[in-house]
């Protein structure tokens, strides 16, 4: 008789609730505010332009935040870095209420950057801290999910409440952060009480040498954030059926989140590496036929643009979570910071082009176009899909 026990589930590992927890509350207190920040400028008076830079000033903050997180996790400990991070995110909004005027408004959109950056890398890599390597898929799976539902909840709710209710119960849910606080401080607890790296490597100087790895995984992922970040942006200019653009929206969020949680499981029992290729094929598949459905303007072809989205969504949702498994494969773990930063750095830069890029193109040609160019950038990197990702050589630490 085997008295092998099983492993507990992954939430249910030691650190992992609070992990979740902050990330949830984090998350939507991000997520409340994306659709409706840039509309509560529109009321202080500031046109297309001024409101369409306040996301801008987000996550410029935010990308620029990120590679200094590693750093201060290190200099100044877990505790003191996540509980700013969640005040810098979550004290922001209950200040927005003070003034709708553009300034003020891009000036708090800047500190809810820095938060979020925060948020962002130190979450991602007290994952791998967390779990060992052989569940990590699964770990990362979780952690996408604490993300990926509040999304799906407020990003359509929030405009609906603003214009329904008005901006302060909004401002409210954006300061869900601030819950985070304790959460955050009992996970700094069980991360310090974790072994750290041997001395000797924990301050090693960052070369390319310890960058290069990475760029196979960033590549990648940049291209389906590129895609995703298009259908999102501009999902509603695309499309001639209002229907149509909400259906899609939720069946590209829907089915990210799904993914997101679901190939974690199958990158833990068959590697991550046999799942790349074939969503980068599904993710340039999604946008021809994006591209097809919206090509005449005035006549959305439906169906082919839910199944457009759709198909856009799983991958979008896959390749963040493999891409991330590839990324801590790829390096030791003392750079496992590093690897969440520059992980992130990818995903928020993918999204922004997504954004900028589309819509340059889009005014130069058209929106079909502009999906096919996403679609060439995501064939692209199919070489890069189909090589596997070099495990590092020599000692661990």
């Amino acid at each position: 008789m085997s008295n092998d026990v099983s492993p507990p589930p992954v939430w249910r590992m030691p650190g992992m609730g609070a992990l979740l927890l902050m990330t949830a509350f984090g998350f939507s207190g991000f997520s409340v505010l994306m659709p409706t920040a840039p509309l509560w400028a529109l009321e202080g008076g500031a046109g297309s332009g001024g409101s369409g830079l306040v996301n801008g000033v987000l996550m410029l903050f935010t990308v620029a935040a990120q590679p200094f997180v590693p750093w201060a996790l290190r200099r100044f400990g877990w505790a003191p870095v996540l509980s700013a991070g969640m005040i810098l995110l979550g004290l922001p909004p209950l200040l927005f209420a003070l003034s709708a005027d553009l300034l003020p408004v891009l000036a708090l959109s800047a500190v809810r950057g820095l938060g979020f950056g925060i948020l962002t890398v130190s979450g991602s890599t007290a994952v791998a801290e967390l779990i060992e390597p052989g569940r990590r898929g699964k770990a990362i799976g979780a952690y996408g999910l604490a993300i990926a539902v509040p999304q799906l909840a407020l990003l359509p709710l929030a405009p609906w409440i603003a214009h329904n209710f008005s901006f302060m119960p909004v401002f409210i849910l954006g300061a869900l952060p601030l819950l985070s606080v304790p959460p955050a401080i009992r996970l700094a607890r069980h991360l310090h009480s974790l072994p750290e790296p041997p001395a000797h490597l924990a301050d090693v100087p960052l070369t390319r040498r310890r960058l290069l790895p990475l760029t196979r995984p960033m590549a990648i992922l940049l291209a389906v954030t590129l895609a995703g970040g298009a259908f999102v942006t501009f999902a509603p200019q695309m499309s001639s059926s209002p229907g149509a653009t909400t259906a899609g929206l939720l069946l590209l969020t829907g089915a990210a989140a799904i993914s997101r949680w679901r190939f974690g499981h199958l990158a833990d029992r068959y590697g991550a590496h046999a799942f790349i290729a074939p969503l980068v094929v599904m993710t340039i598949v999604g946008l021809g036929l994006g591209a097809w459905a919206v090509a005449a303007e005035e006549s959305t072809v439906v169906v082919l643009l839910l199944v457009s989205m759709t198909l856009v969504g799983i991958s979008y949702g896959g390749l963040q979570n493999l891409t991330l498994v590839e990324a801590f494969t790829a390096v030791r773990r003392r750079d496992y910071g590093i690897a969440s930063a520059a992980w992130n750095i990818g995903f928020d830069t993918g999204t922004g082009l997504g954004s900028v890029l589309v819509g340059a193109l889009a005014a130069g040609w058209s929106f079909s176009g502009a999906l096919v160019a996403c679609a060439v950038f995501s064939l692209l990197t199919l070489p890069l899909a189909a090589r596997r990702q070099v495990r590092p050589s020599g000692p661990a630490d």
